[in-house]
């Protein structure tokens, strides 16, 4: 194994996103490098495509953070002038034991010790040291910071505290060279310690980008991000073309002086090995009453449920054709280990119906379980309406069974509520999304920093086709418009060029509107999380990450609709008094011809999947008599059926 980089940082940098760790995987592979790191600052948010676009390419993966080390507590809020903030401080994790310790710690940084930044302390790093190797990171380092201010002694003091606490060959002194004046007063003190204390020394290389002349589209992204504009002075800026992945010829060109060094990261990158899971459920375990187990449990509710949903049907019979499905369906979730997931589900959704929260009566694959239909997560009845459960759930299904609950909009605070009760706040998280910089936003992000004109960067923009998901690069090849702008004037030629480097990126995140995970442990034991500007505490893993890591991500749908629905059969009841029986939304008629004569008039505003003008005028043609109807409809108007 030759150099590796121990000191990447990919979030919101041009190494971002699954694209760019690729090209910044290629790039390793290109020079002959057999593993990667990624270090980034304070967060662990693309540790998971990290890895796996690393063990996809035959690279080894080297999962790390740069976190921020208050100089005090990480719970004191209180800087003298002139005093720092916090540090930082590069780990690696050197097992599954240190991994899960960066989880924690990167965590705590958050629900802990937010300040300006996500900060750490001694007392965090000294109780979650174990498996963990330190650097002292870049110029923002502890040592380094006092080696700057020509404070020998206090470098040496903190030097031994992290050598000490981390224990032999877990703690390097940190070389580096981006051709800063300061880098080369600091190195000169490292090698002093060195000499004195035995620590040994190691090089990096700080990666934001992965070449060389990628470092204008970065300086762009940094103007984006700190709302400057590249004629701005007083901003912050990096070293023209210092930060990429170097070659491992240029790092021993760089530190003549210190050949162990360069061999070090190797070394180094040889005792990391982490093996993350993927795949394996990891579902909280449900309590159930006295003298049931979870299985045994979940029989009774669907027995009871079976008997109240077919009351004129004869069940008890195991060839009774009911029995028979609900026998074959329990035994699949009882195979597959989803048990609790029924149970969790039933659960909040039985709560929903003792305390008036209107719940939607199921929408997707779902419907097609005997067991939720039974369980009442469903109202709607897969036997008569011929539904498949194996749509749902079958035992070629490698990922988890995926229930989409609505809720009426303005309780559905309450259900969330309930769930963290029930199970812990340290194990109930809202789940993180990214948002991105778009095609057409990115062009308005990047005319502001260049100072175009607002009226010339909407101008560009404008020439994106409104079209979902669609890339710059698509955008230039269908618009003869925006390729002829790009051809024939050199500033929106420029303006695009950084655009194409900088789309994709993660601009900035925010809550899930609908996910929230339930862990079997507290959450921090399993994946990092984050604290969003309100203060809510979530996952640093999207939605699609945390299931692939075997948790029960639930979606918690707010739908207003259900609250109009429920309004409307309140005031319909209000006005009807002791004279008629209560209107129950559950049993009006489907087929029922005035409803049926509105749907073929056009006047669906609203109305789900029926609202668009395409599906109205369908709707007016069809003319449908039953519920039947409307539901063949909907399943041909959709674009591969359409094609025949």
């Amino acid at each position: 194994m030759s150099f590796v980089h121990l000191h990447t940082h990919t979030q919101y940098s041009l190494l971002d996103g699954s694209n760019k760790i690729g090209d910044y995987v290629a790039r390793v592979k290109e020079l002959g490098m057999t593993a990667a790191a990624i270090t980034d600052h304070g967060v662990m948010y693309g540790v998971i495509d990290f890895y796996k676009t690393c063990m996809d390419a035959g690279i080894k993966p080297i999962i790390g953070c740069e976190v921020y080390v208050a100089p005090g507590s990480r719970r004191d809020q209180n800087t003298a002038a002139g005093e720092a903030r916090y540090h930082h401080l590069i780990l690696l994790a050197e097992n599954n034991k240190g991994y899960e310790n960066l989880t924690k710690l990167v965590s705590l940084g958050f629900i802990d010790g937010y300040y300006y930044k996500p900060r750490v302390d001694k007392e965090l790093l000294a109780a979650f040291h174990e498996g963990l190797i330190c650097l002292s990171a870049c110029l923002a380092g502890e040592v380094a910071t006092l080696l700057r201010e020509g404070n020998e002694e206090g470098a040496r003091e903190a030097a031994k505290w992290y050598a000490e606490t981390f224990g032999e060959d877990h703690y390097y002194l940190e070389l580096q060279d981006h051709g800063i004046p300061d880098q080369k007063r600091v190195n000169s003190g490292l090698l002093r310690l060195h000499q004195e204390l035995g620590i040994p020394l190691v090089a990096t290389n700080d990666c934001h980008y992965t070449r060389p002349e990628d470092w204008e589209a970065h300086d762009v992204l940094l103007c984006i991000q700190t709302a400057k504009k590249l004629s701005d002075e007083d901003r912050m800026r990096y070293a023209e073309g210092q930060y990429y992945v170097r070659s491992e010829e240029e790092m021993r060109k760089l530190f003549p002086y210190a050949p162990e060094a360069i061999d070090n990261t190797a070394a180094i990158a040889e005792r990391c090995n982490v093996t993350i899971e993927f795949g394996v459920t990891k579902l909280p375990k449900y309590e159930v009453p006295e003298g049931y187990d979870s299985w045994t449990w979940l029989n009774k509710l669907c027995d009871d449920g079976l008997k109240e949903r077919y009351p004129d049907e004869d069940t008890a019979e195991p060839s009774h054709p009911l029995r028979e499905r609900l026998t074959y369906e329990l035994s699949v979730i009882r195979r597959m280990g989803y048990v609790d997931y029924f149970l969790i589900v039933w659960d909040y959704i039985n709560f929903c119906r003792e305390h008036d929260i209107a719940v939607g009566p199921g929408r997707g694959s779902a419907a097609g379980s005997l067991v939720s239909y039974c369980l009442k997560i469903t109202n709607i009845d897969p036997i008569r309406h011929s539904l498949m459960f194996e749509r749902f759930l079958n035992p070629e299904r490698v990922s988890m069974p995926d229930i989409d609950v609505d809720f009426e909009y303005t309780r559905r605070q309450e259900v969330i509520e309930y769930v963290t009760e029930k199970y812990g706040k340290n194990r109930v998280m809202q789940i993180i999304t990214f948002g991105t910089l778009a095609a057409r936003g990115v062009i308005r992000d990047v005319a502001r920093v260049m100072e175009l004109s607002y009226a010339e960067g909407d101008r560009l923009s404008r020439m994106i086709p409104n079209t979902l998901g669609i890339t710059l690069e698509e955008a230039i090849r269908v618009n003869p418009d925006l390729k002829s702008a790009a051809e024939t004037d050199p500033t929106v030629a420029k303006l695009l060029s950084y655009c194409r480097k900088l789309e994709g990126l993660p601009r900035h995140t925010s809550v899930h509107a609908a996910g929230v995970v339930i862990c079997s442990a507290p959450a921090m034991d399993l994946v990092p999380l984050a604290r969003t500007q309100d203060g809510s505490v979530t996952t640093q893993f999207p939605m699609t990450t945390v299931e692939e890591l075997g948790l029960l991500k639930m979606d918690f749908l707010g739908l207003k609709t259900l609250t109009v629905i429920k309004d409307a059969v309140n005031a319909v009841n209000a006005t009807r008094g002791d004279r008629e029986p209560p209107l129950n939304i559950d049993e009006i008629d489907l087929n029922d011809p005035v409803s049926m004569a509105l749907i073929a008039s056009n006047r669906t505003d609203g109305v789900f999947q029926l609202e668009s003008a395409g599906m109205q005028s369908f709707m007016r043609e069809l003319k449908p008599h039953t519920f039947e109807d409307i539901i063949a409809g909907i399943s041909l108007y959709r674009p591969g059926p359409m094609d025949f």
